[in-house]
């Protein structure tokens, strides 16, 4: 399968009703580039709008040829953390025009195409910042709590990340897809 091939699965409910979806139904949720990525990423992602680094895989959600959603996944950032089976969700960026449960919807359908594309991966995590969000789409979506931290710094400077990103408590949210 090639890499900006679009995955049909009959997950996908076509409705009439206008240029703007009013379900995350009506998304095809597929692999976009990199690039594409972090063109969105730049400009829907609250906190993190810069993105340092390359991903494993990335992906969109378009409806009538916009899109509204982008997630890219790459290998742990922590480095003792499994780098061959394990997947990390380091950004997820949703326009301010999707309907609701976009983010719980395409998270689904990515574990879907995550466990299709890479046989060799048995888990996928994602990090909650908890002082702006509530770890709501990952229990949406049968996520469990791996790991909570207590706080303190969460990135060291670089060029992409000059400060650090936030001091507050975060959650490592884990989903075993195999």
């Amino acid at each position: 399968m090639s890499g900006d091939a679009e995955v049909a699965y009959p997950l996908f409910h076509k409705r009439e009703g206008g240029s703007i979806p009013t379900s995350p139904l009506q998304f095809e949720i597929y692999e976009i580039s990199f690039q594409r990525a972090k063109q969105l990423n730049r400009q829907w992602h609250s906190r993190l709008p810069k993105f340092g680094g390359t991903a494993k895989v990335s992906y969109g959600a378009l409806f009538d040829g916009v899109f509204y959603a982008i997630a890219m996944w790459s290998n742990p950032v922590a480095r003792m953390l499994p780098q061959q089976t394990w997947l990390e969700l380091k950004r997820m960026a949703i326009a301010s025009d999707a309907p609701k449960n976009t983010a719980s919807r395409m998270i689904k359908i990515m574990e879907i195409l995550l466990k299709a594309k890479y046989p060799e991966i048995i888990k996928l995590i994602s990090y909650q910042d908890t002082e702006v969000h509530k770890g709501t789409i990952y229990k949406a979506s049968g996520w469990e709590i791996g790991r909570y931290s207590e706080g303190g710094e969460w990135s060291r400077p670089s060029r992409w990340a000059p400060k650090v990103q936030s001091d507050a408590p975060k959650i490592r949210w884990e989903k075993d897809i195999r």
